[in-house]
C-alpha cells in the first residue's frame, strides 16, 4: 500500500537582495551626482557622472533609467542625511544654540546645495517618498530651532525656511565657475550668518519668515 507523500504550500518567491558591489555602485553614483549637481547644476551629462563616480555608463542606467530617478534619488539621500544630522544634533548637545551650529556645519558638509535640483522645472516635488522626507526634514529642524529660540539663543523672526535658503546659498558655487578653494571659506561665512540668527536681533528682517513648505512652491 502506498502513502501519499504530503504537499506543502509553495514558498512565496524573495526577491534577491543585491549585491555589496551593486549597493557600493549605486552609493557611489548618488555620491557623484550630489557633487556634480552642486557644481554645474542639475543638467550636468550623466557620462560626467558615470566617470566622476569611476563606473561604466551601463551600470549607471542598470541603477537609474533617466536623469529624473537620479535627481530623485540624490535628493532623498540629501534629505535622509540631513534630517539625520538635525536628529542627532539635538539628542546629543546640551547646548541649544551648540546643537544647531553643529547641525548648519554638519548639513553643510553634506553638500545640501544639491537640493536646488527641488526648486528647477520639471522636477516633480509632489512624489510621496519626498513629502515624507520633505516632513522628517522639516520637523528635525522645526525642534532644533524650537530649543534654540526657547533657550533665548535664537531671534524670533526666522523659520526653517531661511535656515535652508542660507544653507543651499552657501554650500553651491555660482555654475560654471572655477571655486576649487571655496570649500574652505564655508564654515567661515556660515558663522557668520549664525551670528545673524542670534537673539537679541540687530535690526529687523522685511517679509515674514519662510517655512519649508514655501520653497518648494512653484
Amino acid at each position: 500500500m502506498s502513502t501519499a507523500t504530503p504537499t506543502t504550500a509553495a514558498e512565496p518567491r524573495r526577491a534577491p537582495r543585491p549585491r555589496a558591489d551593486a549597493l557600493r555602485n549605486r552609493e557611489r553614483i548618488i555620491a557623484a551626482a550630489r557633487e556634480m549637481f552642486v557644481e554645474e547644476g542639475a543638467m550636468v551629462p550623466l557620462d560626467e557622472i558615470a566617470r566622476r563616480a569611476g563606473i561604466g555608463n551601463a551600470t549607471l542606467y542598470r541603477h537609474f533609467k533617466d536623469r529624473a530617478e537620479l535627481i530623485t534619488s540624490v535628493v532623498l539621500a540629501v534629505m535622509e542625511r540631513v534630517s539625520t544630522a538635525a536628529e542627532t544634533a539635538t539628542a546629543e548637545e546640551p547646548d541649544a544654540f551648540a546643537a544647531l551650529r553643529r547641525f548648519v556645519f554638519e548639513a553643510a558638509d553634506e553638500r545640501i546645495g544639491a537640493l536646488c535640483p527641488m526648486l528647477s522645472e520639471g522636477f516633480d516635488k509632489d512624489l510621496p517618498e519626498l513629502n515624507a522626507s520633505r516632513e522628517r526634514l522639516d520637523e528635525a529642524v522645526r525642534d532644533l530651532m524650537a530649543r534654540a529660540r526657547r533657550s533665548g539663543q535664537l531671534r524670533d523672526d526666522v523659520d526653517v525656511g531661511d535656515l535652508m535658503v542660507a544653507l543651499t546659498q552657501l554650500t553651491r558655487p555660482l555654475p560654471g565657475t572655477a571655486c576649487p578653494n571655496m570649500d574652505r571659506f564655508v564654515h567661515r561665512h556660515l558663522q557668520l550668518f549664525l551670528d545673524g540668527l542670534m537673539a537679541p536681533a540687530r535690526s529687523e528682517l522685511p517679509g515674514t519668515a519662510a517655512t519649508l513648505q514655501d520653497l518648494s512652491q512653484p
